[in-house]
């Protein structure tokens, strides 16, 4: 067997309330680049299934550009690192520096692809850094700034120039190559103050954002004040600034320029985008206003921004990526989202297995629909928290963190009403019978919940530790795994669990259990590593020595022929076998998941999909021998 990536539905950027997200393109590819945990994700705009990622991070990433040239990406991560890596082949790692003390927020390229400027936290006064990117040598000091700097610039002409802005109110002027400072604005009491040789201070709060424009002549600072300031290129003299009619009504957190320097995108905490005119006189004025797709609550204010070529690209604050086109402002956006925290479940719908359903921890449902990718977040009525997730017929079934299981009916892309079992103690897992799906089991610490429809019929206390359970898809058996290792098979009799055998093969707490589509088998995996392929009927070993793991089992799934089964771990790995095989003519799939794979279902016989802690989903084709 082989196996073949075939679609990843990415990960949308972090984001952060009250923070702007910095996210960069390379034109000539019209792809962006953008960071989510240890990911540096690259999609490009024309296909957004179209996905690279690199994730040799040890921290988590915070921002990423690409280099003049599109052939090396500079990216940063919260311990203060810049790793400088090609964007072909294998992303091989020209250099890493540290730079700064703590988290790195902003970094951009001179135009020459000669030096780098970082930007962010730091110790004492260090909190921007110029480099050259092939030393690491130093081109500069940085003075001026007392608090975080939020953005940096770097002049695309020469003379080059350096601008910064920050938590301090600031925007900092440096001339150079070697930086010295030369000037900063600042507005005291309305008053404009001049530091060092000149400035004006012009911004009344944090300063989130500063570009210069593409020919240099100019650039923009917007800040949380509402305020959009434009300054000479050369000589930072303030020149111009957006009109207020019009304007944004909140925290303006991103900036970006035309491709042509006559017009900037802006977005704001109003959850709005809006297109301005740049005049000959340097003021702005409001051409367009964007709305993005969305229900109007928190989730949709705009954090983030980016002008392409013709793509004008948002980022809304709960993680929802909009594409306009400059040319037709008119037109509806493109818009997709995805996950942005650890997907933790995955699951087919049985009517058209082409559909997924995942869920990660924050609540978050998303439907996948498998060669077109995202299809629609499910709207639930609660904001509860997901562990588990399983979805029958017209209806999801969701254990939390809460105590409760809910079920909840499905319309189409919506979820409908929702009612909830309260059970008294922390779900561990949950199962439904497929057959029956009004029957499910849900293990709890001291045994098991068994539940009808929305009463629980019983709780039975099993004298053990649970760990894991599953119930057969007629619902006539339960197998119940404990903190010991020990499998318990049990007959399902009315309301009661009636113990037929205990199954000893484990050597770790079971972590999760799983019938066959056939239901001649069923398998189950521990904390220990590995994985057993039990015969249901002779309750004997089917397939053993399944131990090629290096971490804990997280996941396992079946083909729907019942031929093959596949095993997750937090190694990274998804090891897919063969049943008539033995274990050692397995398929590893190495690094699947930056962090662990949490979510495993098949959607035909050689078609695998993947979920992990990177919040990414992965298709998989697999190529019998």
């Amino acid at each position: 067997m082989s196996e073949e990536l075939l679609e990843t539905y990415a990960c949308m950027p972090s984001t952060e309330r009250g923070r702007g997200i910095l996210i960069s393109g390379d034109a000539k590819s019209n792809s962006i680049v953008y960071t989510n945990g240890r990911s540096v994700v690259m999609m490009s705009l024309q296909n957004p299934l179209q996905v690279s990622v690199y994730g040799d991070h040890a921290y988590p990433a915070t921002v990423a550009r690409f280099s003049p040239n599109g052939e090396w990406v500079a990216s940063a991560d919260a311990s203060g690192s810049v790793r400088i890596w090609g964007t072909r082949n294998d992303f091989v790692l020209k250099k890493e520096f540290r730079v700064l003390s703590a988290r790195i927020d902003d970094l951009q390229w001179s135009p020459d692809g000669l030096r780098i400027v970082a930007c962010g936290e730091g110790k004492g006064k260090s909190f921007v850094r110029a480099f050259m990117w092939d030393s690491g040598t130093n081109v500069g000091e940085f003075d001026g700034h007392s608090r975080r700097v939020l953005s940096c610039a770097y002049k695309p002409t020469r003379p080059f120039r350096i601008v910064t802005c920050g938590e301090d109110f600031l925007v900092n002027f440096y001339e150079g190559p070697p930086f010295r400072f030369k000037l900063s604005h600042r507005m005291l009491d309305g008053i404009e103050t001049l530091v060092h040789f000149a400035i004006n201070m012009d911004h009344s709060n944090f300063v989130n954002c500063v570009r210069y424009s593409p020919d240099g002549s100019k650039f923009i600072s917007v800040s949380s004040d509402k305020k959009g300031i434009i300054f000479d290129g050369k000589s930072a003299e303030k020149i111009g600034e957006l009109s207020s009619e019009g304007g944004h009504t909140g925290s303006i957190y991103a900036v970006s320029w035309s491709p042509d320097g006559k017009q900037v995108l802006t977005v704001s905490a109003d959850k709005s985008a809006k297109v301005w005119d740049i005049s000959e006189d340097n003021n702005g004025k409001v051409k367009k206003t964007l709305t993005c797709p969305g229900s109007g609550g928190v989730e949709d204010m705009l954090v983030g921004c980016l002008w392409l070529n013709d793509y004008l690209v948002t980022v809304s604050l709960g993680g929802t990526i909009s594409i306009f086109l400059a040319s037709d402002l008119d037109k509806a956006p493109t818009a997709f989202s995805g996950h942005m925290k650890n997907v933790s479940s995955l699951t087919i719908l049985r009517s058209n297995p082409r559909v997924l359903l995942s869920s990660s921890y924050d609540g978050l449902i998303v439907k996948w629909i498998q060669g077109i990718g995202y299809s629609g977040k499910l709207q639930r009525k609660e904001s509860s928290q997901i562990k588990c997730l399983a979805a029958v017929e017209e209806e999801i079934v969701t254990s939390g963190f809460d105590n409760k299981i809910w079920r909840v009916s499905l319309n189409g892309d919506q979820c409908g009403d929702a009612e909830a079992i309260d059970i008294g103690s922390q779900p561990k897992d949950l199962s439904v019978a497929l057959l029956s799906p009004e029957l499910a089991i849900v293990s709890i610490d001291s045994g098991v919940v068994m539940l009808r429809g929305t009463k629980i019929v019983s709780t039975v206390n099993l004298g053990f530790v649970v760990s894991a359970s599953a119930v057969a898809p007629d619902g006539s058996e339960a197998i119940v795994g404990g903190q010991d290792g020990k499998l318990h098979i049990y007959s399902i009799s009315g309301d009661t669990l009636v113990e037929e055998a205990v199954l000893e093969k484990h050597r770790g707490a079971i972590s999760v259990i799983r019938y066959s589509p056939d239901v001649s088998m069923f398998a189950s995996g521990d904390v220990n590593r590995e994985a057993v392929v039990w015969d249901r009927a002779s309750r004997e070993v089917k397939l053993k020595n399944m131990l090629y793991h290096t971490a804990r089992i997280n996941c396992l799934a079946w083909s729907p022929d019942s031929r093959r089964i596949a095993t997750g771990s937090l190694d990274m790995c998804v090891i897919i076998y063969e049943i008539d095989q033995p274990a050692s003519s397995r398929i590893t799939i190495k690094g699947a998941h930056l962090g662990g794979v949490y979510g495993l279902a098949f959607t035909d016989e050689y078609s695998l999909v993947s979920s992990g802690e990177d919040a990414f989903i992965r298709v998989w084709r697999i190529t019998p021998a």
